[in-house]
């Protein structure tokens, strides 16, 4: 893989923009870990590798355990490795990114408002669009994994 641009740099006022919308999420009230695992699926879905390797490290570091950690692509076969809320947001997470597919059926919207209030289902979506963002302009500008650069 070879590192296109630097966008941070290219366009400082977009990826600052791109930050305040971070912020606010991690001020949110959501919880970091849901927060982030919510990243890693929509990474994992859209093949950004700078991301995985990210979310992956950023979990791991926080102290979720591997055994969740590896089970994230396979969420819907983990059993109670999830908890009810982790799994409304893993499968809120999917719907939303495969968008074009899906359309976000009501009974997914359901289901996420039923676990979610309407503040953080709305900062919970944020969070999806964001990482959405960050995944694409990762693939388009071929950002390197951490573990890429240590090889």
């Amino acid at each position: 893989m070879t590192k296109r641009i630097d966008y941070t740099k290219a366009s400082p006022d977009g990826y600052k923009a791109f930050g305040g919308v971070y912020v606010a999420i991690q001020k949110s009230g959501l919880p970091k870990e849901l927060i982030d695992l919510v990243y890693l699926r929509v990474s994992q879905i859209n093949g950004c590798a700078y991301c995985i390797d990210m979310h992956s490290r950023d979990l791991l570091k926080s102290g979720l355990s591997t055994d969740k950690l590896v089970l994230v692509p396979v969420w819907h076969d983990a059993g109670d490795v999830f908890s009810r809320r982790e799994r409304v947001a893993l499968a809120w997470a999917e719907t939303v990114t495969n968008v074009a597919i899906t359309g976000v059926p009501d009974a997914d919207y359901d289901a996420a408002s039923a676990e979610f209030s309407d503040k953080e289902l709305a900062d919970l979506t944020y969070a999806i669009g964001l990482m959405n963002a960050f995944n694409r302009l990762g693939i388009t500008f071929r950002v390197p994994p951490a573990a890429a650069l240590k090889a």
